[in-house]
């Protein structure tokens, strides 16, 4: 405990008199970021940190020299006057000087990340519990983004990856030296998107968008996380954000989009032909160990008062149609989001089909990719 108290005490006065370019290496300390605008706001931070200081070391060590110099023991005799105008007025006017001192960076800083003019790309950025959903307003792209990290590491079964609850199936891809705008939102309850190495924290607000932007100085993975408690599921939605130079991100939009095409017309081409069982199966355990099992468990047997099973129970042996609603809308009110924006409708058959045959339920039903288009366009 000893130790521990040396160590802190020792960081926290090394923070005090190391200069700010240095101080950004202590973890105690926020980062300086990877833009132009982290860096500005990281100097910010700064600046009210040295002089909170030296009105901290100046107001204790007049307090300290005042007690010292003028107690009993040295026979002082108190003074008795009962106000002092010109010390009032010093009193007043230095830290209202002080306090603008600080306003006018601040609000600089502040007017400047909510300035989203000329951006060259902008990107809808949606919170649901639990994943982030992507959408490229100046492309054909969209997707979702959800935790990667496997469920054995969080139960302890597994030692846990140097990027623990920080790495997703699909990054967010964003150009460098270019102004990215983001609109963010949400369609439940609210979150709030954190990248700290962007110097962006603004609050996913179901109804409402908010917007920022970062501009990205050099390649690389930058993560975050959700910073608003947000449910039972908020440590496992994390944020991870690539930069990439501008030819290999339009390299990446042209592949999007011709990936993105191809499903489209592979929708088309079974809507008119059926999947057998096993393609089914095959396809619907991929779908449900990546999107379902955090919740409803690999065995299907979900959480007892939290999530419900699967097994011989509920929708997965019930209506079909309910089973198909349930899985394409969500249930509000429920942690149990919509899966029709995030996948296919022969991903959602496949599931839906998997849930009904695995673990024993034996149901017989095969749901197609034809089912779910007719169920959509029957509830529009």
């Amino acid at each position: 405990m000893k130790a521990r108290l040396t160590r802190w005490f020792t960081a926290m006065v090394g923070l005090f008199l190391t200069p700010a370019t240095l101080a950004n290496e202590l973890r105690l300390n926020m980062t300086s970021g990877a833009t132009d605008m982290s860096q500005t706001v990281y100097d910010l931070h700064m600046l009210v940190f040295y002089i909170c200081v030296v009105i901290g070391v100046l107001v204790f060590g007049i307090m300290f020299w005042s007690i010292l110099r003028h107690r009993k023991s040295r026979g002082v005799t108190p003074a008795t006057f009962h106000d002092n105008v010109k010390v009032e007025i010093a009193w007043t006017v230095i830290p209202f000087l002080i306090l603008i001192g600080m306003a006018v960076p601040a609000t600089l800083t502040l007017l400047e990340l909510d300035n989203t003019d000329d951006s060259e790309l902008s990107i809808v950025v949606t919170g649901s519990q639990w994943r982030w959903h992507y959408n490229y307003l100046d492309y054909d792209v969209e997707f979702q983004s959800i935790l990667a990290t496997q469920n054995e590491q969080t139960y302890g079964r597994l030692p846990k990856g140097e990027n623990y609850l920080l790495e997703v199936d699909r990054a967010l891809v964003i150009p460098t030296d270019r102004k990215v705008r983001f609109l963010i939102t949400s369609d439940d309850v609210i979150h709030s998107w954190w990248v700290p190495e962007f110097a962006i924290k603004k609050d996913a607000n179901p109804g409402y968008i908010n917007e920022t932007w970062t501009r990205v100085n050099e390649p690389g993975i930058y993560r975050g996380v959700c910073a608003e408690l947000c449910g039972q599921g908020h440590a496992f939605m994390p944020i991870v954000v690539i930069a990439k130079k501008p030819a290999e991100f339009d390299a990446w939009i042209q592949e999007e989009e011709s990936r993105i095409a191809e499903r489209r017309a592979e929708e088309e081409r079974l809507l008119d032909m059926e999947m057998s069982m096993d393609e089914l199966m095959e396809l619907g355990q991929n779908i449900y160990l990546s999107q379902c099992a955090a919740c409803h468990q690999p065995n299907g047997r979900g959480i007892p008062g939290v999530f419900p099973g699967l097994v011989g129970e509920g929708v997965s042996v019930g209506d079909r149609n309910a089973h198909i609603d349930i899985v394409v809308n969500g249930s509000a009110g429920t942690a149990m989001q919509s899966f029709r924006a995030s996948l296919s409708m022969s991903e959602l058959a496949a599931v839906i089909t998997y849930e009904r045959n695995a673990w024993g339920n034996n149901t017989g039903d095969r749901v197609q990719p034809a089912d779910i288009h007719n169920f959509i366009q029957g509830n529009q």
